[in-house]
C-alpha cells in the first residue's frame, strides 16, 4: 500500500466532507489532526468478529434520517468484509431495523442503570470495535440537547456508557457539536452556538452530513483494500425504506427523502465523487492484477 497516496486520499476526502460548513464542522477542523479519516479506517480494517454501530437520534416522536442511513451503509459495508455488525439504538427505531437488521436495544429516557445496561452488553457482545453515527451525546451536564438547545434527555437513550466503559477502539461521527465523540475537540466547539457533547472517542469523523461521514469513510476502506465497497449502498433505497416506516429530515421535521434538508441527489452526487477520488487506489490493483495475467 502506498502510505503517502492513502494519507492524501483521506486528506481530501475530509475536506470535501466539511466543504459546505452547514453547522460549522469546517471552523473547528483545525482541531483534528489531518489522517482522521485514513486512522478511523485502519481501525475499521482492524476490527474481527463483532462490531457495534450505534445511530439514532430523536426528533419529536420519532427518529431522523441521518444517522441510520450511513449505520446501514457501514453494516452493508462490514458484512462484505466479513465482521458482524449490529446497530445498537433505541426505540422507535430498533422497532424498525430488527426486522432486517441485527440489533441491540436501548433503554430509552433517564434511568439509573445506563452504566449497568452497556456493562451487560459489552460482556454480551465482546465487540472488536464500536462506532457511533449521529447519536446524541451527553453534555457536561449528563443531558442531552438537540441541535435547538433542547433537552431530549427524555428521549435519548445512553450510548455514551458504551464508550466509556469500552475494551476496544471506538469511532464517532457527527455534524453538529452535540454528537458522542465531540468531547475530543470540546475547546474549538466553544466557538459554535451548541450545547456541545463531551463524550470521547479514539477516533472522530466530522461532516456536514453525518451520513456523508458513513461514505467517507466507506471510501477510504475502499481505497486501502482496492475492493469498491460503494457500490453497496442505494441512499435512495434505503432513504425510501425509513421514510416508510416513520423518520423524519432532522432540519425539517417532515417525512421527506432528505438529509438534514438537503435532497438525496446531494449525498448520490457526493458517492460519485468520492468514487471518482479512489479510482486511482482501485485501478492499481487493476493495473498490478494484468501485470501478471
Amino acid at each position: 500500500m502506498n502510505e503517502a497516496l492513502m494519507f492524501d486520499i483521506s486528506k481530501q476526502i475530509e475536506d470535501i466532507l466539511v466543504e459546505r460548513n452547514l453547522r460549522g464542522m469546517k471552523t473547528v477542523q483545525h482541531a483534528l489532526p489531518s489522517g482522521y479519516i485514513k486512522r478511523a479506517s485502519d481501525l475499521i480494517l482492524g476490527a474481527k468478529g463483532t462490531v457495534l454501530i450505534g445511530t439514532g437520534f430523536p426528533v419529536v416522536d420519532t427518529f431522523e434520517t441521518d444517522g441510520p442511513v450511513g449505520a446501514i451503509a457501514l453494516y452493508r459495508a462490514f458484512e462484505a468484509m466479513g465482521l458482524h455488525p449490529i446497530i445498537v439504538c433505541g426505540a422507535p427505531l430498533s422497532e424498525v431495523l430488527r426486522h432486517d437488521y441485527n440489533v441491540q436495544e436501548l433503554i430509552v429516557g433517564p434511568h439509573c442503570k445506563q452504566d449497568d445496561e452497556a456493562r451487560q452488553a459489552l460482556q454480551d457482545l465482546n465487540p472488536s470495535l464500536i462506532v457511533s453515527i449521529e447519536r446524541p451525546g451527553q453534555a457536561s451536564d449528563g443531558r442531552y440537547y438537540n441541535m435547538r438547545g433542547e433537552d431530549i434527555s427524555a428521549r435519548a437513550g445512553c450510548f455514551d456508557s458504551f464508550f466509556r466503559q469500552a475494551n476496544c477502539p471506538t469511532i464517532a461521527i457527527g455534524d453538529g457539536g452535540n454528537e458522542i465523540g465531540m468531547g475530543n475537540i470540546h475547546e474549538a466547539l466553544n466557538q459554535l452556538d451548541i450545547q456541545a457533547a463531551a463524550t470521547q472517542c479514539s477516533e472522530l469523523v466530522i461532516a456536514d452530513v453525518s451520513n456523508w461521514a458513513a461514505l467517507g469513510l466507506i471510501a477510504m476502506i475502499s481505497a486501502q483494500m482496492q475492493r469498491d465497497l460503494l457500490t453497496m449502498l442505494d441512499a435512495r433505497q434505503v432513504l425510501e425504506y425509513l421514510s416508510d416506516r416513520g423518520s423524519v429530515d432532522g432540519v425539517t421535521r417532515e417525512n421527506t427523502l432528505t438529509e438534514d434538508g438537503l435532497p438525496v441527489e446531494d449525498g448520490l452526487e457526493l458517492q460519485r465523487r468520492l468514487r471518482v477520488l479512489i479510482e486511482p487506489a482501485l485501478l492499481g490493483k487493476a493495473r498490478g492484477h494484468d501485470a501478471h495475467s
